[in-house]
């Protein structure tokens, strides 16, 4: 019996549609509460190859939302002990591993080789940064994000309107999952609505999912689409390695958050942006914090002062 027999029996896969899936390449940012649900389904389907990446180690404050992962798992770069799971769950999987964080700088290589990408990375930076470069390539985007008890998926990108579209102002709280908690199930669902709405963009199926946003709040699904949200400006997010000599550079984040600044020159500012000095004509400011939230906000507020190019820095560490 073919493994994959009770989904080619559907009218919308058959044989060619599993083909499709066969032969779909998926790129996937996160390999946690979202990223473990969509990577099982994904995989489940038969989807050729997946390349997965996240800089993560598997913590026991994970598993109760992660259950991919086991207590002998701990320590374990996650994607390594994701691939490991998908290898046993279905051996034909093709599993690319990176442990490595994704930035402006390595996502137009790892957008361009995918047919589809995930956004299971809950990170405001990596949102961001994704969409901007799937727009540029025009590849499909699945998009999500939980706190709490709620959270939302969408379709973007690939004819359909970016995340900046739907959403162009940083959210007004910096709330994570680290500091709100998150219910698994919540993420699990999600998760499980990212596969499903990624298996529908390769077999093509109608209405598309791009375009499309379900939002899970109150115990409730509800959806909308935003086929005809208009694309806005914003200060986009650069690599590290990507900063001028003659760029002004601020640093967000205080000494005993990261003793050593984002570059030697940085100016070292917290609350920078309503305050603080404005850069020389022509100059661009380039304004870094943890995540790029803290930038964002700081961005904000200078173009109330100053009408230049604004660019945003994320560094990692523990998300805002």
């Amino acid at each position: 019996m073919n493994r994959y027999a009770r989904q080619m029996i559907l009218p919308e896969v058959g044989a060619e549609g599993q083909s499709r899936i066969g032969a779909a390449h998926v790129l996937m940012v996160g390999a946690g509460g979202l990223g473990v649900p969509a990577l099982q389904y994904l995989a489940g389907a038969g989807i050729g190859r997946i390349t997965l990446i996240d800089p993560d180690t598997v913590e026991e404050t994970n598993l109760h939302r992660q259950p991919i992962f086991r207590m002998k798992d701990l320590g374990q770069p996650k994607v390594q002990a994701a691939a490991q799971a998908v290898v046993r769950l279905n051996p034909a999987v093709q599993m690319v591993a990176l442990v490595d964080r994704l930035t402006p700088a390595n996502a137009p290589d790892l957008v361009a080789g995918a047919d589809v990408v995930l956004d299971c990375a809950d990170s405001y930076a990596a949102s961001y940064t994704l969409s901007d470069t799937c727009l540029a390539a025009r590849r499909p985007l699945i998009s999500a994000s939980a706190l709490g008890l709620s959270g939302y998926v969408g379709g973007f990108c690939a004819g359909a309107p970016s995340l900046r579209a739907l959403f162009p102002d940083p959210p007004d709280t910096g709330q994570t999952c680290a500091t709100a908690g998150v219910l698994g199930p919540v993420v699990g669902m999600l998760g499980c609505l990212q596969a499903q709405m990624a298996l529908a963009v390769i077999l093509g199926l109608e209405p598309s999912p791009l375009g499309q946003f379900t939002r899970f709040e109150g115990g409730r699904l509800t959806q909308f689409r935003f086929d005809a949200a208009p694309e806005c400006d914003g200060p986009r997010f650069i690599a590290a390695e990507d900063i001028r000599d003659d760029d002004m550079v601020v640093d967000l984040r205080p000494e005993d958050e990261a003793p050593r600044k984002a570059t030697p020159d940085a100016l070292r500012h917290p609350g920078y942006g309503a305050t603080g000095p404005l850069p020389r004509p022509g100059q661009r400011v380039v304004l870094a914090c943890r995540s790029g939230l803290r930038s964002w906000r700081a961005a904000d507020a200078l173009s109330r002062r100053w009408n230049g190019e604004i660019t945003l820095l994320a560094l990692g560490g523990i998300p805002e």
